[in-house]
């Protein structure tokens, strides 16, 4: 038996851990199988297609099956679009769950039409292991949007979709570390490298390419995806005419990551306006790791020259931790955002109402201690926090501040910046704010200290802000 430990997101954005137990042993080989067919507005019809796809794919001893985008349905319109949706809680996600269990396998729901409220439908791309669990939920990112009239292809996504607002950390599954995309994703090779630096073995991009670009682009693109970051590519791929508007590329595939098709399902043929089938072959992590290790191109990069980054979201706040501040303890509940390096907290003494600090999480004394992604997540938390602050307090400027080693007027040991809403006149001189800013937390300074009541109050105020 294997337990992995998913971080997942609630309709509040908050992170959940999830611990999730697996009934597979980890293999260092595997068979996995891609399922391609032609999705329609009939939902039972596709399901019941998607069950027979699976149940051929569990007796060719696959121990994953991956479906295509939108394996619930492709609407006729609009209107139609928002009536099929569900919540994934819903009736549909609760018969995969079924047959992922009863047929001991992890399945990929490539994409699901997952509705939130009358206004939000996301495109999602749901991970079910062998217990019939919701092992992960990635969003799709990047929206679709085009329109070429005398091609008769008209698709904008955003009309109807809504983005996700984050890419899913990779998960462990018994076939290698998943790292989940969606179709239009495949366009934008960060995403893939992000999720390659991440821990990314395979990489999935279940799509319903149309017909047009899939005939020039959709090989290319999988195999350069596998080649260039030295992964798996699953792509399960919608085929065919779903309506006298929509026509598919076809072409599932499962590339290595030398860029060799391993196994493959028919390209869209005019005339053929159907098709269901299935490709299966068999996923191997040494093979990842001999690619990796006779071609280190990661360790080449040059990080001293370029880099990318993640742009972290705000991580679970725990009330109940007290978090450090060099020597000095910051109760949890005075803690009103925390990225993945970084906490923002309200202040004991401001020099101006509204003063906060954001502080690194790792006990760092100087910048030039910090990692390129602490620092990135520094500033980019500096700022979001900033943004905040000049609404709550209707100021339109802001003071940041970073006092770099204890000559700079650093009292406390440990990498933070200071925030400050400034307005006009706040300060007879504008740069007197620096005066008083050394002057606040001198052992010398008379004024009391904030209580923590106070603290706490402002605190939850700004959660509400950022959560």
């Amino acid at each position: 038996m294997l337990s992995f430990t998913f971080l997942l997101r609630n309709r509040q954005n908050r992170v959940i851990p999830v611990v999730l137990t697996s009934a597979f042993k980890m293999s260092s080989k595997c068979v996995v199988a891609v399922c391609q067919f032609t999705a329609t507005h009939d939902k039972e019809k596709n399901f019941s297609i998607a069950k027979s796809l699976i149940d051929e794919s569990v007796k060719k001893q696959a121990k994953m099956v991956f479906l295509p985008e939108a394996s619930d349905y492709i609407s006729r319109n609009k209107s139609e679009f928002r009536e099929l949706s569900e919540p994934i809680n819903g009736f549909l996600i609760s018969q995969y769950k079924d047959l992922a269990k009863v047929n001991n396998i992890w399945l990929s729901i490539g994409g699901f039409h997952e509705k939130i409220d009358e206004k939000t439908i996301y495109n999602s791309h749901i991970i079910i292991n062998d217990l019939g669990n919701i092992a992960a939920i990635y969003r799709k990112i990047h929206l679709f949007d085009v329109s070429i009239p005398d091609k008769n292809i008209h698709l904008r996504e955003s009309d109807s979709n809504a983005g996700g607002s984050q890419i899913v950390a990779p998960i462990q599954s018994p076939i290698g570390c998943l790292g989940l995309q969606i179709c239009y994703d495949l366009r934008f090779p960060e995403h893939s490298t992000l999720l390659r630096k991440l821990g990314a073995e395979i990489l999935t991009f279940p799509s319903a390419f149309t017909s047009g670009t899939g005939k020039v682009h959709w090989e290319v693109l999988l195999r350069a995806r596998a080649i260039e970051n030295q992964c798996y590519v699953i792509a399960a791929a919608q085929y065919g005419a779903h309506n006298d508007k929509r026509t598919s590329y076809g072409h599932s595939m499962i590339v290595d990551p030398w860029g060799q098709i391993l196994s493959e399902c028919p390209k869209y043929t005019e005339g053929v306006n159907t098709d269901q089938s299935v490709a299966v072959a068999t996923i191997d992590l040494d093979l990842v790791k001999k690619v990796r290790t006779e071609m280190p191109v990661f360790s080449h990069r040059r990080n001293d020259i370029y880099s990318l980054n993640l742009i972290n979201t705000g991580e679970e706040i725990d009330d109940e931790k007290n978090y450090t501040f060099a020597d000095k303890i910051v109760p949890g509940k005075t803690v009103f955002y925390v990225s993945k390096y970084c906490y923002a907290f309200t202040n004991i003494r401001c020099v101006v109402p509204g003063q906060v600090l954001v502080s690194t999480l790792r006990l760092a004394k100087r910048l030039q201690d910090l990692s390129k992604e602490e620092i990135a997540d520094l500033f980019e938390t500096a700022i979001k926090v900033s943004k905040i602050i000049e609404t709550v307090h209707n100021a339109h400027s802001t003071t940041l501040c970073v006092q770099d080693g204890p000559y700079a007027g650093q009292t406390v040991a440990q990498v933070h910046t200071h925030v400050l809403p400034r307005k006009k006149g706040d300060f007879a001189n504008n740069d007197d704010v620096y005066l008083h800013l050394a002057r606040h937390d001198n052992k010398n300074n008379k004024d009391p200290f904030r209580s923590l009541e106070e603290r706490i109050e402002e605190a939850a105020l700004l959660r509400k802000y950022f959560y």
